[in-house]
């Protein structure tokens, strides 16, 4: 039996952890070591136990640099020692934790979730790399990994995603190219992301997904820019027939209740066509100068139209937010358009829309 072989060193262990010097306690430790991965193979349970305790003591005893080598020796260890293990990835210390925190399969899904709030980024990448991650460890790598780690995730094929989780992600990606490419080649991503993710993605980014991609995401890819050219104007779009709404919006503005909260409403409730129709009546423009700014993928000429509509910026945000065929934008887009909209005086937005209004009919009557 192994452990009753090695007796001898095993009685020396209270001397080396009470009183002995730092190079015997390290000594031990190789030595502790060496016999458990030779004879890991062959181990029962109580044996691995048995290990694990003494190995626990020397940890608690020697140095950062020596737990680093134990941690690398360790991390690849088929059965345990667990507490062990458990105690390095714990450790402040990224190059002791990081080995056993990449390889370790004795760590549990608590574990790893602890040290991903817990720890620094060195830690966080680590387990980014993991071969395998459920939804709740990827989580709160996002929310608090750097961009390393995130796209580190991004291109871990053995890491899952909740939706939000995704949503943060494509969020993210908004502003960061190399994490745009590796969500855009993951076979797990939802229809509707991949959609959102190349609708924000630079026309670089594209080229390059489409040039790099493998064969079972290429089409996916092809089929789902085509899409979103062909919603956002790729092809001609018949005449948006207004009448329903003009009559609607109309009888509310005669009743005096044409106003901020009834604009809000139409935005939450996606009637886009009652939206431009109120905002086309409270800022004195034409529906045709309204429409093609709801179209626009920029929002500034519709923040324009709102702040010359006397709207608030919860309205206006409601209104960007719901967009028909336009995905959400970031939090960075929205505070973008928030600094635009209370720099506008309403001054300003009336004559600029009356500019424009005044532009659009003359090219309308041009082109009849």
């Amino acid at each position: 039996m192994v452990i009753g072989g090695s007796a001898a060193l095993f009685l020396e262990l209270e001397a080396a952890v009470s009183g002995g010097s730092s190079e015997r306690r390290i000594d031990m430790l190789r030595q502790v070591t060496d016999l458990f991965l030779s004879d890991v193979d062959r181990l029962d349970a109580n044996q691995i136990t048995i290990f694990d305790d003494v190995l626990v003591q020397l940890i608690d005893r020697v140095e950062a640099w020596a737990l680093a080598q134990l941690s690398a020796r360790l991390a690849d260890a088929p059965a345990g020692p667990a507490q062990s293990i458990r105690k390095l990835a714990f450790h402040r210390d990224a190059a002791v934790a990081v080995p056993v925190l990449a390889r370790s399969d004795c760590l549990s899904d608590d574990d790893l979730f602890y040290v991903a709030s817990n720890r620094g980024q060195q830690h966080l990448l680590a387990i980014a790399a993991r071969s395998s991650l459920h939804e709740g460890i990827t989580d709160v790598l996002i929310e608090r990994g750097n961009s390393d780690v995130v796209q580190s995730l991004a291109n871990n094929a053995g890491a899952c995603f909740s939706k939000s989780g995704y949503a943060v992600l494509i969020e993210k990606a908004a502003r960061d190219e190399g994490l745009a490419e590796k969500l855009g080649v993951r076979t797990d991503i939802p229809v509707n992301l991949l959609h959102e993710l190349l609708l924000k993605a630079s026309e670089a980014v594209k080229a390059r997904l489409l040039k790099t991609a493998p064969p079972e995401m290429l089409g996916r890819i092809r089929a789902t820019i085509d899409s979103i050219v062909e919603d956002i104007g790729g092809k001609p779009q018949k005449p948006t027939d207004y009448a329903a709404a003009e009559k609607a919006v109309q009888a509310l503005s005669r009743a005096g209740n044409l106003n901020d909260t009834a604009v809000n409403g139409f935005a939450i409730d996606r009637n886009f066509k009652n939206v431009t129709v109120a905002l086309s009546v409270l800022s004195s423009a034409s529906i045709d100068s309204i429409d093609p700014l709801l179209a626009n993928s920029r929002p500034d000429g519709l923040i324009v139209a709102c702040r010359a509509a006397g709207l608030s910026w919860p309205t206006t945000n409601m209104i960007i937010r719901n967009r028909p065929n336009f995905a959400i934008p970031t939090k960075f887009e929205l505070e973008q358009g928030k600094e635009v909209f209370e720099a506008l005086s309403l001054a300003a937005a009336q004559r600029t829309m009356r500019f424009w209004s005044t532009r659009t009919s003359v090219k309308t009557a041009e082109v009849a």
